[in-house]
């Protein structure tokens, strides 16, 4: 039955005239002739069983219901959701909108009845209200009962704060905005105006709150966007609504500086308000006037006010259209997105379960935007509230009638390009107050300020004023303040003085810059100031100086006043002047003289490594120097003695002898790796001994004092001491810092009751020495303890801050002070004072050769590099040592090749000599046998022997022991036995016959240079015969020790070489021994003498004689 109904066409929509009509949309109205009976009970016979919608059967109709104030308004209503639904302009083709109006009663316990009644037992989805003429919370109650059901609420007209309070109207929104979104306007026009200080005035209702809230948000937004633009609301002025006067509201607002006044009032409260403010003529040249769209339609608003105007407010029917263009979107929406739909509720009776479409509902409202509505961009935020409102700025004019014309000079829209709003001004169409067209400065400033200053050396210094301050060297009368005098008494002053300093020069250049007059005034006691409780009001009040500032009997603070959050609370400050922290003042202690101070640059385990280093190095150059091939311990004893090798002895002196750079004569390294090693020693003696030297220089010269602080962490800060005091000034910056310091209550405990009137005295109680440490500013003590060699600063900064110019708070030279101050510091100036007054002074160096920066004690962390080059220097020069080894080696293998090469040809030459040798003696010894020096046994030669120098091999001839005689010895023969000549092997290196023969002290021919000699071997071998051979082996080096003069031998004939008998003293060939070994010195120039011949410069040796025929003979007496 309700699908067969749903399918018939509907004719008739809903009338709003009578209450009693058939709702719209129900199908029974199409049966008018039926009596009522019969549709009953034909609706029982067909109506099926209830069921609930399944999550695909979505409703086919959703009606939109609309409580509206006027028939007018309800007519256009209808047919707009007409036009909607006919065009199915966002609904599918097969779901129907319907619309359901009723009229707004004045009465809003009437007006909920009815919702409930008409509209929620039909089953809205949402509900349009606008609001009555009479009644201003009339729409509230539409918004209670729609909201207890979450149906969601659309206003066209409501214009209430309140209503955006989600926990009360839970689902209302609106196509307007509410009144407090003026605010965004009014940020805009003061950018606009450029405005930085303003007094706002409002009514204490919800709504002129809500607009002073937003419009504080806004403006800390403008700050935060841009940092130039700092809006100061000088004076917030809230007023009760409904009362006959305002002049007190008027009085206060006389006293504030700023002359533009932001009023939010309605048209009754605004009409007084102006009254009052024209009895006081403040609406006229110099005022500026902001207002509201209530205020703006008061009568006797003044000229030159500007006000605002929201765009269509009072069309409704332009709303009307917007708000069922979003709500058929939204719904399109829900249609599109969900799954389930729930039907809306249809009794007010029962609270049943929450409907979850209709919060869902709601949410898509909210996201809906229409760009092209009749009322502008449409949008909402998160609190349901317009967005995108449209607002005129009107300027109120004068006319020629003298009737007052609101004339626009302003829009506030949105803007496409920007995507945001826009204001949009036409200047020179504004009239202000007074009917001028140039903007009012909007603040009235005092040029000539009052400034107040204390007395703290570099900043502020003074004398006497006994015939005038002389302006030209930079003084200034100063005369001294007292306290609670009338500022508008200036005989009220104390002694006159004249000043000078960091802060005059300042406040100078300070005056030039912002133009303005000063007068200074000087405070000799030191306080700035502190909060203190007064005895007589019983409140806490600021003292000093910035209790001064405070009750306004002071314009400026120009002194280093230490910008700290509790004077913030209650002054304005600039930008800082100066930057500074806190520090600590003590008198310098004598300095306590060490015995072991030349063992300072160092640390024990320095030292400890610099003597085991001279060890090792000793230990590594006599290794390397005793194992090298070519070290001195490997030399011939003709070339090197042994005073001259490197023992380990000397290698030690060798050592420190290079580390202490003393002179070294004996027992240097020959070896090249010793060397190399030697050389890296040098230079790691270098660097020990320059860092030695220079950091002693700073130990000795630079030593600081061993008692001095360490800082706000020092034990005797932390623990204090009976006889260690401390303190700083009462009631200032560092006091308060100390005070909020939770980790420094038990110091603050400890010199609160010690604490000095001002700097002066406490400086003076450091040097004579009854206070131990004062804290201060660091600026203040630096400067003190560079022109007093007594005081020294301890420890490093802390709790850093910033000097700053004290002003009243919500002065309007705050900012043009701050700017001077930001330019004063890009441009130099302030460099220029702190090298002035702080920096440069005749007595800087004065204590310079005191100064407590001490260097740091030199570990093996510093000299590690030393230590590993040394190192290295041992490593290569065991790699150099064993290169020269394996080197040596492979020389040595090539000399034996080349030695064994020689041997062989020396013995085939010998061979061949030997034989010829043989022949040629045999031959001889028959011409010669009856020769005195012959030796012959019947023919037989079996125990005869001759010796033949010939026969000795090349390396026995060149041994070191013969050199000096293998020139010229004769030769001699040996006969062999059964006629086969044959030399024995023992005989090769055997001496000569002349040598022996020399040798002989019982010689027959004393001057002859051979004398028989018989070897017997068939007798024994005789010991220490004086022609034995054994002679041989001792006396040999002596030979060449002697300083001996060659004689002129005398001349012999080749007759006088003749063999010489072996016989009785030469044993058989088996027996034979070898001879002695050769000596170890050598005689190079003798035997390059005669190596040269006879052509020689160079003498023979001093035992042997040259004859005539180049025959040479012995002189026993010399050998």
């Amino acid at each position: 039955m309700r699908m067969i109904f749903s399918q018939l066409p509907t004719t008739v929509r809903a009338s709003p005239a009578s209450g009693n009509s058939p709702a719209p949309g129900n199908p029974l109205r199409h049966f008018p002739f039926l009596p009522l009976q019969s549709l009953n009970l034909l609706f029982l016979l067909l109506l099926p069983a209830p069921q609930g919608n399944s999550a695909m059967d979505k409703p086919k109709t959703f009606y939109i219901g609309g409580v509206l104030s006027t028939t007018s308004t309800a007519q256009a209503f209808t047919m707009e959701a007409q036009l909607i639904d006919y065009g199915h302009l966002y609904l599918p083709k097969n779901v129907s909108l319907y619309d359901s109006t009723q009229i707004m009663d004045s009465n809003p316990i009437k007006t909920a009845i009815i919702v409930c009644n008409k509209l929620i037992k039909e089953r809205v989805y949402a509900i349009i209200v606008s609001k009555p003429e009479s009644g201003d919370l009339s729409p509230a109650s539409v918004s209670y009962t729609a909201g207890f059901y979450h149906i969601p609420v659309l206003g066209i007209s409501s214009r209430d704060s309140a209503f955006s309070d989600k926990n009360i109207h839970v689902s209302f929104l609106r196509t307007v905005p509410p009144y407090s979104h003026q605010a965004d306007v009014w940020v805009e026009l003061l950018k606009h105006f450029q405005y930085r200080q303003i007094v706002f005035i409002h009514s204490s209702d919800t709504d002129g709150r809500s607009l002073l809230g937003r419009f504080q948000t806004r403006a800390q937004d403008m700050d935060n966007d841009d940092q130039e633009v700092k809006v100061m609301v000088e004076k917030v002025e809230e007023f009760e609504p409904g009362q006959e006067s305002y002049s007190t509201v008027i009085d206060h607002l006389k006293e504030c500086q700023a002359r533009v006044y932001f009023l939010y009032a309605t048209r009754q409260d605004a009409e007084k308000i102006f009254t009052d403010a024209a009895s006081q003529n403040m609406t006229g040249t110099g005022y500026a006037w902001i207002v509201t769209e209530q205020a703006l339609k008061s009568k006797n608003i003044p000229n030159g006010t500007l006000g605002l105007q929201l765009t269509r407010s009072q069309d409704e029917k332009a709303h009307i259209h917007d708000a069922l263009h979003i709500l058929a979107r939204a719904l399109a929406k829900l249609y599109e997105e969900e799954e389930e739909v729930e039907e809306a509720p249809s009794n007010c009776n029962s609270s049943g379960s929450i409907w979850k479409t209709g919060r869902k509902l709601f949410k898509y409202i909210r996201e809906q935007k229409l760009e092209d509505g009749r009322t502008g961009n449409v949008a909402f935020d998160a609190m349901g509230d317009r967005l995108f409102a449209e607002y005129k700025v009107i300027n109120v004019q004068p006319t020629n009638t003298g009737v007052k014309e609101l004339v626009a000079v302003g829009n506030y829209s949105y803007s496409n390009e920007t995507g945001g709003m826009l204001l949009t001004m036409e200047d020179s169409k504004i009239i202000w107050p007074g009917g001028n067209r140039e903007k009012p400065t909007g603040v009235m400033i005092p040029t000539h300020l009052k400034v107040l200053t204390i007395v703290e050396r570099p900043f502020i210094e003074h004398m006497n004023n006994t015939s005038g301050c002389d302006r030209e060297h930079g003084w200034v009368s100063c005369p001294e303040y007292v306290y609670n005098s009338n500022s508008s008494n200036i005989n009220a002053i104390g002694s006159k003085f004249c000043c000078k300093g960091y802060c005059m020069d300042l406040l100078e250049r300070l005056s030039q810059k912002c133009n303005f007059t000063y007068d200074v005034y000087l405070s000799l006691d030191g306080d700035y100031g502190s909060l203190e409780r007064n005895n007589v009001t019983g409140k806490q009040e600021w003292t000093g100086l910035i209790g001064e500032l405070v009750a306004e009997r002071a314009d400026l603070i120009v002194a280093p006043l230490t910008i700290n959050p509790e004077r913030a609370q209650v002054m304005e400050f600039s930008k800082p002047f100066k930057y500074q922290g806190i520090t600590i003042l003590q008198k310098r202690q004598p300095r306590a003289s060490q015995l072991v101070s030349f063992l300072q640059p160092f640390k024990p385990t320095l030292w400890v490594l610099v003597l085991v280093s001279v060890k090792v190095i000793a230990v590594c150059l006599y290794l390397l120097d005793r194992f090298s091939p070519f070290g001195r311990y490997n030399l011939d004893h003709g070339d090197a003695g042994d005073e001259d090798s490197l023992n380990l002895t000397a290698a030690i002196w060798f050592a420190w002898g290079v580390l202490l750079n003393s002179g070294i004569g004996e027992g240097t390294p020959r070896s090249f790796s010793a060397r190399v090693l030697g050389m890296v020693w040098a230079g790691f003696a270098m660097i020990i001994v320059a860092s030695y030297t220079a950091n002693l220089a700073a130990f000795l010269v630079l030593d600081k004092p061993q008692t001095s602080l360490t800082g706000i962490n020092d034990p005797r800060l932390r623990n204090p001491m009976e006889n260690f005091t401390y303190a700083t000034v009462k009631g200032s910056s560092v006091d308060m810092y100390f005070r909020r310091q939770v980790e420094l209550s038990n110091m603050y405990r400890t010199m609160e009751g010690k604490h000095f009137k001002n700097p002066e005295l406490a400086i003076d109680a450091v040097r004579n020495g009854s206070l131990k440490a004062f804290i201060w500013d660091s600026s203040r003590l630096e400067y003190e303890a560079a022109r007093d060699c007594d005081l020294i600063t301890a420890g490093e900064l802390f709790g850093r801050s910033g000097y700053g110019v004290g002003l009243q708070k919500g002065s309007p030279w705050a900012d043009q002070i701050t700017l001077a101050i930001l330019d004063f510091h890009e441009s130099g100036y302030m460099e220029n004072l702190d090298n002035k007054w702080i920096l440069s002074s005749e007595e800087d160096d004065i204590c310079n050769e005191k100064d407590n920066n001490s260097p740091a004690t030199l570990g093996l962390e510093n000299m590690r590099g030393v230590f590993i080059l040394v190192g290295a220097g041992i490593v290569g020069g065991i790699g150099l040592i064993l290169i020269e080894i394996i080197y040596h080696k492979h020389k040595m293998r090539k000399v034996k090749r080349s030695e064994a090469a020689k041997n062989a040809i020396s013995r085939w030459k010998g061979t061949v000599q030997k034989r010829r040798t043989l022949r040629e003696g045999r031959e001889k010894h028959k011409r010669n046998s009856n020769k005195p020096n012959g030796t012959s046994i019947g023919g037989n030669i079996h125990n005869s022997l001759s010796l033949s120098f010939d026969n000795l091999t090349r390396s026995s001839r060149e041994s070191r022991w013969q050199r000096v005689t293998h020139l010229v010895r004769p030769r001699s023969t040996a006969s062999g036995i059964c006629n086969s000549p044959q030399t024995p092997r023992y005989l090769r290196s055997l001496p000569s016959t002349e040598f022996l023969r020399m040798m002989d002290s019982t010689s027959k021919h004393p001057q002859s240079p051979i004398s028989p000699l018989n070897f017997d071997f068939d007798r024994k071998r005789r010991r220490n015969r004086p022609n034995s051979p054994d002679l041989l082996r001792g006396g040999s080096p002596d030979l060449v020790k002697k300083d001996l003069v060659a004689q002129s031998p005398p001349q012999y004939s080749c007759s006088d070489y003749a063999p010489v008998s072996t016989e009785g003293w030469v044993p058989p060939f088996e027996s034979v021994p070898c001879p002695p070994p050769p000596p170890r010195k050598r005689l190079k120039s003798y035997s390059g003498a005669y190596l040269a011949g006879a052509g020689s410069s160079l003498s023979p040796p001093p035992y042997r004689k040259q004859y005539a025929n180049n025959s040479y003979s012995v002189n026993k007496e010399i050998v």
